[in-house]
């Protein structure tokens, strides 16, 4: 009978903690992950001499799950723009350069610099010919053909190019600065580029081909719209954007039933 007690107690025992271990709620795993990246962000703090809210002492004392999630959002607060995934990705470039240079340790910067110096070449190359002045440019990509075209092309390109890589380098080195850079940014920055050259061509070649005065239309104009076009390419593409919602909102107002 004892024996037949204590397999019920046990077999009783194991069904606790089996449910135990099947009930809902934040696995260990997480609340291990959110106390490193609360250290990250104090370590990150500290280390940078930013401020940090003094309640976050006192909830991490606690330890419990709810003062954890409290802590890890003041933290965040107290160390944005830069975020737990940004201070590691900072953290893990640190330990791994081994007093290489920032060409190594930072391949996007490296990439960003490189694509820079390209379009740069392009720049003067193109600039030096002679295809590419004032007349051709003048007359634009409808009236224009041949290498003259693909030059002008080129030339506004790379004036395009020129100036979303300035807008980029720029904004990488102050990510570096705040700790906010990830490697997403690697994707992003891509896109970026290609929309900057696209938004260069827009500036440079729609809005210029239909100035009133075509004698305004030059050599110093076009290049400091295309490279406008480039270093706001956001700010084009937010206003195209714009433009096609009002035109949704339009045709929706005008047909009600659908």
């Amino acid at each position: 009978m004892a024996t037949t007690s204590n397999l019920t107690n046990t077999s009783s025992s194991n069904k606790k903690v089996a449910s135990k271990k099947a009930a809902p709620g934040i696995s260990e795993e997480v609340i291990s992950e959110m106390s490193k990246e609360i250290n990250s962000m104090l370590s990150f703090a500290v280390f940078n001499g930013i401020t940090v809210n003094t309640k976050v002492n006192a909830l991490i004392q606690n330890s419990s799950v709810d003062d954890l999630i409290n802590a890890h959002n003041l933290l965040c607060k107290n160390v944005a723009p830069a975020t737990p995934k940004s201070i590691q990705y900072t953290k893990k470039l640190n330990q791994e350069s081994n007093g290489k240079s920032i060409f190594y340790k930072l391949p996007l910067l490296r990439n960003l610099i490189l694509l820079a110096l390209f379009f740069l070449i392009a720049y003067i190359a193109t600039g030096m010919t002679t295809q590419v002045n004032n007349d051709s440019l003048d007359k634009g990509m409808m009236n224009n053909s041949g290498v003259s075209l693909l030059l002008n092309i080129a030339y506004l390109g790379s004036v395009a190019g020129l100036g979303v890589l300035f807008y980029l380098l720029k904004e990488v080195s102050e990510s570096l600065k705040k700790g906010a850079l990830i490697p997403e940014n690697a994707i992003s920055y891509v896109s970026q580029i290609l929309l900057g050259v696209i938004a260069g061509l827009i500036m440079s070649e729609i809005i210029a081909f239909y100035t009133t005065d075509p004698q305004k239309i030059n050599l110093f104009n076009k290049s400091v719209l295309a490279l406008i076009g480039g270093f706001s390419s956001d700010a084009i593409f937010s206003i195209l954007q714009g433009l096609i919602n009002r035109i949704k909102s339009i045709f929706l107002t005008s047909n009600p039933s659908n």
